[in-house]
C-alpha cells in the first residue's frame, strides 16, 4: 500500500506535465504556418518544452492538492469509491484544460494573446461565439477538443492512475506522507525556494510572441487573470460619472493651446541611455528639497542637464513604473496591466517605435525580472538584448536580491560599445530596495527609520558617478542623451503621509553632451508623471507620439500642468493651485490644500481615474 500511494502520487504528477506538453505540441502544430512564416529556428521552438517546465510543475502541484488529501485518507481507509472520486476530479480538469487549449487556438489568430478572464463574459453568449467563428474552424476546434480530452482521460485512467485498495495499515506512513508531501507541493506551487514566487514571466524566453504564448501554462495564466479581475467582472468600481462627461473632462485636462516644443538637443538621433532608479524619492535629491549629502553625484550630473522639479510617480510598484515609462500608461488601483499579457500587448511601446526608427536596444537588471511579471512585459517590448541576474558573469558579487548596482552599471558601460548606433539602452537599478545589503560603507548616521534607505541611495549614487566617469571615455558618449527617472517613490526620512503628493514625488533628469549649452544646469517646472517621458522624448527626436494618449510633452511651454497618482483604492490629483487625494472605499477625501477648492478639481481627478481604469478593463 505504501509503495502504491507513492507511485500513484508521482504518476499523477507526471501525467499533468506530459498532458500540458501534449496540448502545447498540438497548439504548435495548429499554428505551424506562423512558425514557418516567422522562420523561427527549430531549437528555439523546442525551447518551449524546457522553459515551460517550472510553470507546468507549479500548476500540477496546485492540481494535486485534492488527490493528496484523498491519498492521505486512503492510506488509512480505502473504499473503491474514493478512487472513483479522484478519477472524476481529474477527468473534469482534463476536459476543462482541453477547453482552454482549443479556446486559445481559436483566439490566437485574432488576438495574439492567451485565454483570459474575458472568456467568462463571452461564455454567457455562446451563439455569438459560434456566429463569429468560421464554420470549418469551429468544427475543427470541437473535434480537437474531443481528441485532446479523450487522449487525456484514456491515458490518465489506463497508464497513470493506480487504484488504491486497502491492504496493510501503516499509520506511521500516513503521518509521514501527510507531513512531507505538503512541503513538496508548497515549494512546487511557488516555483522553488527563491524569494519571489513564480509567475508567467518564468516561461518567457523568446522575441517571438507565439513561443511565449505557447510556453505559458493555460491554467496558471487563466487563474491569474481571473484573480486579478474577479471584482471587476460585472462592473467598473470607479464609475463616478457618465462616460461622455468623463471624456469631455479628459479633453479639457489635456487641452494644449499650441503644438510647439523647446528643442533641447543638438541632434535628432542621439544614443539614448535610460537609467530607471529603483524607489528613488525626490527627498534623496538636494535640489528637489532633500537633505544635502545623500546623492552628491546626482547633484554634479544636474550641471550637464535639465532637472524636472514637479514630477510624480503614478504608482507605487516597479511593474507599474515599467508600464508608465515604456508604455505611457498610468498606474491604477486593484491590479497592474503588466501582470496580464493579454492586456499589455495592446499598449504602445516606446522601444518598438524607436526600433522602427533605426535604434538597436538592450535592457539590464541585476535581479529577477520575474517580479511583478516584468520579464514578460520587457520581452513584449522587443529589446534586442535582455540581461537579468543569471545572465551576468558569475564573478559579479550578489546580494540577496541580485547583482549590486556597481557591477550592472559597469557591465552596461562596457557592453554598449558592442551595440549598433544609434542605440536605446535601459538599466533598472536594484540596490535601493530592501534588504539594503550593498557592498559599501553606510556613513550616514541620521534618517531614523529610513537610515538604511538613504545609505543605499548614497551607494547607488556613488555607482552612478563611476558609471558616468567611465562612460565619458567611451566613443559613443558625445552623441548620447541620458535619462534618469525613478520607477516609483519610497517613504523617506521626512515620513510624508502616503496620500500626500510629497510622498509620490520623484526625480527626472535629462542630461548628456547632446543637451544644448543654454539648457544645461536648468530646472524645468512643468508638472507631470513618468508616463510623460515617451511623448517628451519622441518629440525631441521628431517622431510622432500620438500612440501615447496619456503622455504629454514636458518641453511644450503650453502643455497643461497636472499630475496624477493612484492609491490602493483611489486617486491623487495635483494642479498648481491645489490638490487632493481620495479613497473610494471609505469615500474619504484627503485635502492637503484649501478644502474649498472648486468641485472641478474633484471631477478632474475622478474622471482621470475612471478613464484609465476603464481602458484597463477594456483592453
Amino acid at each position: 500500500m505504501v509503495k502504491k500511494i507513492i507511485i500513484s502520487f508521482f504518476r499523477q504528477l507526471l501525467f499533468w506535465i506530459l498532458f500540458f506538453n501534449l496540448s502545447r505540441l498540438i497548439f504548435l502544430i495548429y499554428y505551424l504556418k506562423i512558425i514557418l512564416i516567422e522562420k523561427i529556428p527549430a531549437l528555439e521552438v523546442l525551447g518551449i518544452f524546457w522553459h515551460s517546465l517550472k510553470l507546468d510543475l507549479s500548476t500540477a502541484c496546485y492540481i494535486m492538492i485534492f488527490p493528496f488529501i484523498l491519498m492521505t485518507i486512503q492510506s488509512l481507509w480505502s473504499p473503491k469509491w474514493l478512487n472513483t472520486i479522484n478519477k472524476i476530479y481529474s477527468g473534469v480538469l482534463i476536459i476543462g484544460y482541453s477547453l482552454t487549449v482549443v479556446g486559445e487556438m481559436g483566439i490566437y489568430a485574432e488576438w495574439k494573446t492567451k485565454l483570459t478572464y474575458k472568456v467568462i463574459k463571452y461564455l454567457s453568449h455562446p451563439s455569438e461565439i459560434f456566429n463569429s467563428a468560421e464554420t470549418t474552424t469551429f468544427y475543427v476546434l470541437v473535434l480537437l477538443l474531443i481528441v485532446i480530452a479523450f487522449i487525456g482521460i484514456f491515458a490518465y485512467n489506463k497508464l497513470f492512475y493506480v487504484d488504491l485498495v486497502h491492504e496493510n495499515r501503516k499509520p506511521w506512513f500516513s503521518i509521514l506522507f501527510f507531513m512531507i508531501v505538503p512541503g513538496f507541493l508548497f515549494i512546487g506551487m511557488r516555483g522553488g525556494v527563491q524569494q519571489i514566487p513564480i509567475n508567467q514571466s518564468e516561461s518567457y524566453y523568446s522575441n517571438h510572441n507565439i513561443l511565449n504564448i505557447a510556453a505559458v501554462n493555460n491554467a496558471f495564466n487563466l487563474y491569474i487573470s481571473i484573480f486579478e479581475n474577479l471584482q471587476n467582472f460585472n462592473n467598473d468600481p470607479y464609475l463616478f460619472m457618465d462616460k461622455e462627461t468623463a471624456a469631455k473632462v479628459m479633453t479639457r485636462i489635456y487641452y494644449t493651446p499650441k503644438d510647439t516644443s523647446l528643442q533641447i538637443l543638438t541632434t535628432s538621433r542621439p544614443n539614448i541611455v535610460l537609467i530607471i532608479l529603483e524607489s528613488w524619492s525626490a527627498d534623496l535629491i538636494e535640489d528637489l528639497g532633500g537633505e544635502p549629502g545623500i546623492t552628491p553625484e546626482f547633484k554634479k550630473l544636474e550641471k550637464s542637464g535639465i532637472l524636472f522639479d514637479q514630477i510624480y510617480a503614478s504608482g507605487s510598484r516597479s511593474e507599474q513604473g515599467m508600464a508608465s515609462i515604456f508604455g505611457g500608461f498610468p498606474a491604477h488601483p486593484v491590479s497592474c496591466i503588466t501582470v496580464q499579457p493579454d492586456k499589455f500587448v495592446k499598449l504602445p511601446s516606446l522601444v518598438k517605435i524607436l526600433k522602427k526608427n533605426g535604434y538597436s536596444s538592450s535592457f539590464y537588471f541585476g535581479g529577477q525580472l520575474i517580479y511583478g511579471n516584468i520579464k514578460s512585459y520587457i520581452y513584449y517590448n522587443g529589446f534586442d538584448k535582455i540581461m537579468e541576474g543569471t545572465n551576468f558573469p558569475s564573478r559579479y558579487q550578489q546580494g540577496k536580491l541580485g547583482i549590486h548596482d556597481q557591477y550592472t552599471l559597469d557591465y552596461m558601460v562596457n557592453d554598449l560599445k558592442n551595440m549598433n548606433i544609434p542605440f536605446f539602452s535601459a538599466l533598472f537599478t536594484l540596490s535601493t530596495h530592501s534588504p539594503w545589503d550593498q557592498p559599501y560603507p553606510k556613513p550616514l548616521k541620521w534618517g531614523d527609520n529610513e537610515r538604511e534607505y538613504i545609505n543605499a541611495a548614497l551607494y547607488t549614487d556613488h555607482c552612478l558617478g563611476d558609471f558616468f566617469e567611465k562612460a565619458s571615455k567611451q566613443p559613443w558618449f558625445n552623441n548620447t542623451l541620458f535619462i534618469l527617472v525613478a520607477d516609483h517613490s519610497h517613504n523617506s526620512y521626512k515620513n510624508w503621509h502616503p496620500q500626500s503628493k510629497e510622498y509620490h514625488k520623484i526625480p527626472l533628469l535629462f542630461l548628456g553632451p547632446v543637451i544644448k549649452d543654454e539648457y544645461r544646469g536648468t530646472l524645468c517646472h512643468k508638472m507631470g508623471n513618468q508616463h510623460d517621458v515617451s511623448a517628451t522624448l519622441l518629440t525631441q527626436l521628431g517622431i510622432s507620439s500620438r500612440k501615447f494618449p496619456y503622455s504629454k510633452n514636458l518641453f511644450n511651454p503650453t502643455a497643461p500642468d497636472f499630475a496624477y497618482f493612484s492609491t490602493e483604492d483611489g486617486v491623487g490629483w495635483i494642479r498648481p493651485y491645489g490638490y487632493f487625494s481620495y479613497d473610494k472605499g471609505p469615500d474619504y477625501y484627503y485635502w492637503w490644500t484649501d478644502p474649498k477648492l472648486p468641485d472641478s478639481i474633484k471631477q478632474e481627478g475622478k474622471a482621470y481615474l475612471q478613464t484609465v481604469f476603464g481602458e484597463y478593463m477594456e483592453k
